[in-house]
C-alpha cells in the first residue's frame, strides 16, 4: 500500500465542477490539497449539462428568486475569468397560444434583467417573428416572441480548466482513484483508495470535502457519517441532431404540460436539444437516455420547427443525473436547483458536504465552502480570491477572442477556419504552449483528423489527464462528432504508441 507523505490540508473527494472549483479556490488561500476521481474529470454529471451559464428563467416560476438572483450575478464573473469557454448566447422565447401569456413572460423577463445585476450582457426585447431571423425555421404560427441574453459554456472544459488552475497552485489531481473508506484517526481524515490498476493507497488530510455530486450519499456512507438531506437523482437526457438552422441565435420552447426544453446551436454543425426531467433510480454507471425521452425531445422540437425532429435525425445523446436535494415536490422539473453546505466537525476532523447545486453557481458554492472549511483548517489563510483571477488560458477580455483568432490565423495559416475557432474556445490562450510556431502540420506530429494534432493530444495527455480517445473525443473536446471509426482507431494506436500506461504522475 502505498502512503502519501504529511497530511494534506483538504482532501476533496469529487472531479465535478464543485469539487474541482474548491480544490482551485482552497489551493490558491494557501491549503495543501488533494482531489481524488474515481473517473475521469467531468465523466459524470459536469459534462452532461445543457451547456449554459444562466440564471434559470423557469426557476422564477417556482419563486426560487435567491437562487435565480445569485447565478445571474455568477453568469457575467464566469464570463469575465474563462471567456473563451464562455460566451454570450441570445435566447428566443416564442410566444406560444394558450401557454403562459405574453404579459407573464415580460414581467418574468424583466426580473430576469434587473436582479442579478447584468452589466455587460443586452437586455430583454419583444420581437416579431415574422421579421426577425430567427423566426425562419419556425413554424408560420409563431409570430411573436421574446429575445434575452444568458451565457454558453463548454461544461467538462470548465471542470479541467479549474483542475489545472489548482495543479498550478500546488494541489494533487489524482483521477481514476476510487475512495473506498473514509474514517477519522487521531484527528486526521484516513482515505483509502484503489486506482484503476488495482493498486491500494492511504491518504490523510485534516479536512474532508465530499463533492461526490449523485453519490453524494453513497459517499457518506462509506464514511460513516449521516446524511443531513434526503437527495432526488433526476436524468437529464439530450439530443444532437445535424444543424436545424443557420443562425446564431438559440431557442427558449415551452411546452403544453408545463415543461420546457432549449435548442442551441452546437459545434458549429449541430444543434443540442434538451433536456428532459426524469426521476432515476438506477446505476450511475449507465445512464442513458431512453427511447421515450429520445421520442418526447423530437416531438417537443417538432411542434416548433418547420422541418420535423424525428429519432433517425439524432446523431448523439448523452444524460447526465442531477442531485436535487429532495424538497417534497410532485414533478422532477419542479424540485429545488438550490445547494445545501454542510460541515460537521464533531469528531474534530471536519467533513464539508455539499448537496445539489448547478454548474453556473460553482465558483460561489466553492468559495463559500472554503471559507466554512477556513474555521478549522489554519493553512487556508488566504482572501477570496476567484472572482477576478482568470482561468488558464482566459487571461484576455471579454471582447478579445476574436484578436486571439487572428493572431492564431496569422502564426498558422495552414489550419483551418474551424480548427481555429475550436483551439480558441477550448484553449484560449494557453494553445500557444502547443502550437509554437507551428508552420504546417508536421511541425505539430501531424494530423489525426479533423483538425486533432499529435501535439493536441500531448497536451491534453500530459496537462489535461486524458487517458483514453473518450477523454479526448467527448470532454476534452467534442471531435467524436465528427470522428469516423478509423480516425478513433487512428488516435487509438497513438495513444498505445506514444503513452503507455502508466502515465506520470
Amino acid at each position: 500500500m502505498t502512503e502519501a507523505p504529511p497530511p494534506y490540508d483538504v482532501i476533496v473527494i469529487g472531479g465535478g465542477v464543485n469539487g474541482a472549483g474548491v480544490a482551485r479556490d482552497a489551493a490558491g488561500r494557501g491549503a495543501r490539497v488533494l482531489l481524488i476521481e474515481a473517473g475521469d474529470l467531468a465523466q459524470g454529471t459536469s459534462s452532461a449539462s445543457t451547456k449554459l451559464i444562466h440564471g434559470g428563467l423557469r426557476y422564477l416560476e417556482h419563486y426560487e428568486f435567491a437562487l435565480v438572483r445569485e447565478a445571474l450575478k455568477e453568469r457575467e464573473i464566469l464570463w469575465g475569468i474563462a471567456p473563451h469557454i464562455i460566451w454570450p448566447l441570445r435566447f428566443v422565447l416564442p410566444h406560444r397560444p394558450g401557454l403562459r401569456p405574453r404579459w407573464l413572460l415580460r414581467l418574468g423577463l424583466f426580473l430576469y434583467d434587473h436582479i442579478g445585476g447584468r452589466k455587460k450582457l443586452p437586455a430583454t426585447r419583444s420581437i416579431d417573428l415574422r421579421r426577425h431571423e430567427a423566426g425562419a425555421p419556425l413554424q408560420p404560427q409563431y409570430v411573436h416572441g421574446l429575445e434575452y441574453s444568458d451565457g454558453w459554456v463548454d461544461d467538462a472544459r470548465l471542470v479541467l480548466l479549474n483542475a489545472r488552475d489548482a495543479a498550478g497552485k500546488g494541489a494533487r489531481i489524482r483521477t481514476r482513484m476510487h475512495a473506498e473508506t473514509m474514517r477519522v484517526e487521531e484527528g486526521h481524515w484516513v482515505v483509502e483508495a484503489r486506482d484503476d490498476r488495482g493498486r491500494a493507497y492511504r491518504f490523510t488530510g485534516k479536512s474532508l470535502v465530499n463533492a461526490a455530486g449523485p453519490a453524494v450519499l453513497d459517499l457518506l456512507a462509506r464514511a460513516s457519517a449521516p446524511p443531513d438531506h434526503r437527495m432526488r437523482l433526476v436524468r437529464g437526457s439530450h439530443i444532437v441532431v445535424r444543424r436545424k438552422f443557420e443562425h446564431a441565435y438559440a431557442y427558449f420552447f415551452q411546452l403544453p404540460d408545463g415543461r420546457i426544453f432549449f435548442a442551441i446551436p452546437y459545434e458549429r454543425d449541430f444543434t443540442l436539444i434538451g433536456t428532459t426531467d426524469q426521476d432515476h433510480d438506477g446505476s450511475l454507471a449507465e445512464v442513458r437516455a431512453s427511447d421515450a425521452e429520445i421520442a418526447y425531445l423530437c416531438e417537443g422540437a417538432s411542434e416548433y420547427f418547420r422541418a420535423p425532429v424525428t429519432p433517425a435525425d439524432v446523431v448523439w445523446t448523452y444524460s447526465g443525473v442531477r442531485p436535487l436535494i429532495e424538497d417534497g415536490s410532485g414533478r422532477p422539473e419542479a424540485a429545488t436547483r438550490g445547494y445545501r453546505i454542510d460541515l460537521d466537525s464533531d469528531e474534530g476532523a471536519p467533513l464539508l458536504t455539499i448537496y445539489g447545486g448547478k454548474i453556473t453557481s460553482y465558483r460561489h458554492v466553492a468559495e463559500t465552502a472554503v471559507d466554512a472549511l477556513a474555521d478549522h483548517v489554519p493553512a487556508i489563510t488566504g482572501r477570496r480570491w476567484t472572482a477576478g483571477a482568470p482561468l488558464p488560458g482566459g487571461d484576455f477580455p471579454t471582447d478579445g477572442a476574436a484578436t486571439i483568432e487572428a493572431e492564431y490565423r496569422r502564426a498558422h495559416p495552414f489550419l483551418p477556419a474551424a480548427t481555429v475557432d475550436r483551439i480558441v474556445k477550448a484553449y484560449g490562450t494557453d494553445a500557444r504552449a502547443w502550437l509554437g510556431g507551428a508552420k504546417d502540420w508536421d511541425a505539430l506530429g501531424g494530423e489525426i483528423a479533423h483538425g486533432l494534432s499529435a501535439a493536441e493530444v500531448d497536451w491534453m495527455m500530459t496537462r489535461e489527464w486524458a487517458r483514453t480517445t473518450d477523454d479526448i473525443l467527448w470532454r476534452r473536446s467534442k471531435l467524436g462528432l465528427l470522428f469516423s471509426k478509423e480516425d478513433v482507431e487512428k488516435l487509438a494506436v497513438l495513444l498505445e504508441a506514444k503513452y503507455p500506461l502508466p502515465l506520470p504522475e
